[in-house]
């Protein structure tokens, strides 16, 4: 019965992030980017600064999609790992973002 609950779970925040993800990515909406995460973003940057974020967060829902799949067929913590890998290269991707186009991370 956990598994399944996992499943949802999973899943559910996953489209939640795919969501999300698209509407940064694609309608560049800066907006639902925490404010003093782009206060230094230059208004020519806007475009590659939302697209790399919302690429980061659709890579860390298809982890958390694949991590729900998983979950149903192995009765373990194996299924954490994709999900795992995934949010460590959304992270890096948002990092760099940050870095690169607000000039620190905060």
């Amino acid at each position: 019965m956990e598994y399944i609950i996992f499943f949802f779970v999973m899943e559910g925040c996953s489209v939640l992030f795919f969501y999300l993800g698209f509407l940064i990515w694609k309608k560049e909406r800066i907006n639902l980017i925490h404010d003093y995460h782009y206060t230094k973003v230059k208004e020519k940057d806007k475009k590659a600064y939302t697209s790399i974020m919302g690429k980061a967060m659709i890579v860390i829902g298809i982890g958390m999609a694949i991590s729900g799949v998983i979950g149903i067929f192995i009765d373990s913590l194996k299924s954490a790992i994709p999900f795992g890998i995934t949010f460590l290269i959304g992270l890096c991707m948002m990092i760099f973002a940050q870095i690169k186009y607000n000039r620190g991370i905060f």
